[in-house]
């Protein structure tokens, strides 16, 4: 069962995005996407996700109005073009799914105070820390921002979809009504749930499951299109285009060789 974290190298050149280094490591979550490792400069692109960058040394981060935005911690909003023109050697990058509460947290805090203000900065030690202890701080922090709440017990149409899933996504497309009517309830009403016990919206959730299923492939061996079919993808195509929009990065950047954290993968 994949659980969202909201709840509970390539070689770098100027036409890449900030992504998973020929060393480190990397960790999959549903909402959560995150490197540690060399941070390298990127041509101007958007992505989707808030991207969070700590570093142990100040990054230069500029926008598409040509607004440099630098520190130690920089927060790009979700869509927002941006490109980094000066890196370093040692950091931890983040992309949270603006859909989920972290995520939404994170994006507001960027547009009020701004890409690398200081006093606002999130617990993130590049240097200390595993990633997943990193990841968990930072989602944690955020949802002091967020209204969710991890303690209500899990409604049993929630744990229900929560075990059906895995299996419909490997199957092909899948879509929330189909899901509800296997259980037996209103689409309305398992998207509230869902939204509101995991911190994820069920549309996006099955979204970042294909995607978890398709690094999964990659890792045991097979090629991106096979791994695209497994995940329910048209074809590796429609894979990198999902990863492109979502990260900003090609699938080839999730498939490199790198200690990967995919979690609880039953």
């Amino acid at each position: 069962m994949m659980k969202a974290l909201v709840t509970t190298t390539s070689p770098r050149s100027a036409s890449a995005a900030a992504g998973p280094p020929g060393e480190g490591t990397a960790l999959l979550r549903a909402g959560v996407l995150a490197f540690g490792g060399p941070i390298g400069p990127t041509a101007l692109h958007a992505h989707h996700a808030v991207q969070i960058v700590a570093t142990c040394t100040p990054v230069i981060v500029v926008d598409a109005s040509g607004i440099r935005h630098q520190g130690t911690h920089v927060i790009v909003p979700a869509d927002a073009p941006h490109r980094i023109t000066a890196g370093a050697e040692r950091g931890t990058a983040i992309y949270l799914d603006p859909e989920t509460a972290a995520g939404a947290a994170a994006d507001r805090r960027a547009h009020t105070y701004g890409w690398a203000d200081s006093t606002h900065s999130l617990p993130i030690d590049p240097a200390g820390a595993a990633l997943a202890d990193v990841v968990a701080d930072v989602v944690r922090d955020l949802q002091h921002d967020a209204r969710n709440s991890s303690d209500t017990e899990t409604h049993a149409a929630v744990t229900e979809a929560l075990g059906l899933l895995p299996t419909l996504v490997r199957g092909g497309p899948v879509r929330g009504a189909d899901v509800a009517r296997r259980l037996g309830i209103s689409a309305t009403r398992l998207t509230h749930l869902f939204t509101e016990q995991m911190g994820i919206p069920l549309r996006p959730y099955i979204l970042w499951l294909r995607l978890h299923v398709a690094v999964s492939r990659v890792r045991s061996g097979d090629d991106l299109t096979a791994a695209a079919h497994a995940a329910g993808f048209a074809d590796s195509a429609q894979l990198t285009r999902t990863c492109r929009r979502t990260f900003g990065l090609p699938p080839s950047a999730l498939s490199r060789h790198v200690d990967w954290d995919l979690g609880d993968e039953s």
